[in-house]
Order: C-alpha cells, then structure tokens, then sequence
C-alpha cells in the first residue's frame, strides 16, 4: 500500500513549465491549418473557427503536441524539421511532457483543460509529413484533451500541471499553490 501511494507521489509531482509555441485550426475538412497568436477556448467545445466543434463530453475537442516530438518524428523520417501544420494539431506546446498530465487537469494560457486521451495518428500522415509519416508518429502524437474552463490561448503562455480535482483548481486561480511540498505557478 505505501509502495502505490509512493508512485501516487511521484506521478502527481510534476513541477516543469511549459510554453504555447505555436497554435492551429483546420478552417474545414481537407484545408490546410491556419496558423494563429491567439485563440479562444470555449467549455465543451474546440479552438474557435476549428472545423472540429466538439460537443459536451466529446474526448477529443482539443489537440496538443510536444515540440520536442516534432524533432524525433523528423528523424525518424530521415529529413529536416516537420512544420507543425503538417501535423494537424492543435497546440503545441515545449518544456513539459503532456504523458506526465494524464489523468490531470492543466492550463494552457486562460483555459483549463483535462486529459483524455492519446492522439494517434491518422491515414493523413503518410500524404503529409510523407511516407513513413503514420509510423514515425507512432507513440509521438500527441494528447486530446477535454476543455473544463474556457479561455484565451496565446503564443508563449505556460502550460502546467493544475491538479486533479476541483478544489486544488480553485485555490490556484487565487494564487501560488503547493501540491507535494512543489510550487505550481497560478495562473498568468
């Protein structure tokens, strides 16, 4: 019993910041993603102007990628940098590791989001980033996530760790909270 409570521990411990570097829609079905410095988040729902408007409940009403992924894709692939467009996700995000925040609530910029799932990757991969696409991305999609709060998203703000449970999340919104004797940085 200790032992499981020690992991709880350590999966629950998750002091790293990250950042928003680059944020995307897909306007309609097929069309190329439309770069954006902002966007907001509304509850229940996706980015606004994403062809994916999620419903209430919907697992998958946003989509995050790890920048530090976008290097190994590409070198799996034996070629220069993959441009996040190709991708199709929605958010990208650097310095934080977005498996470490499953069964986790989190903020990226204004909005709360929770984790929902893996992003696996699609038929679409092997058109772009090209051949091989769909199998270099394997393991390296990305998360879905659920939106809790909504808010504005914009390029740079953090992404971290909020908590697991309501009442953590509300006294962060007020301010510096502790969890496991480790600052978590409240909301910009």
């Amino acid at each position: 019993m200790a032992e499981s409570k020690a992991l709880q521990v350590l999966l629950d411990t998750l002091p790293q910041v990250g950042r928003v570097m680059w944020i995307g829609i897909r306007p309609s079905r097929a069309e190329p993603m439309m770069a954006l410095d902002s966007v907001q988040v509304a509850v229940d729902r996706s980015l606004a102007g994403d062809r994916f408007n999620g419903s209430a409940g919907n697992p998958r009403q946003v989509t995050l990628i790890q920048q530090e992924h976008l290097d190994v894709i590409a070198a799996c692939l034996g070629r220069e940098p993959i441009a996040r467009a190709l991708l199709r996700r929605n958010i990208v995000v650097a310095g934080i590791n977005l498996l470490a925040l499953k069964d986790k609530m989190f903020r990226v910029g204004d909005a709360l989001l929770e984790f929902s799932g893996l992003c696996h990757p699609c038929s679409k991969m092997e058109r772009q980033p090209g051949a091989g696409g769909y199998n270099a991305m394997r393991g390296h999609g990305g998360i879905t996530a659920r939106v809790l709060e909504a808010g504005l998203v914009r390029i740079d703000p953090a992404v971290f760790y909020q908590g697991n449970n309501a009442q953590r999340g509300q006294r962060a919104l007020t301010g510096l909270v502790t969890w496991h004797e480790r600052p978590v940085i409240a909301k910009l």
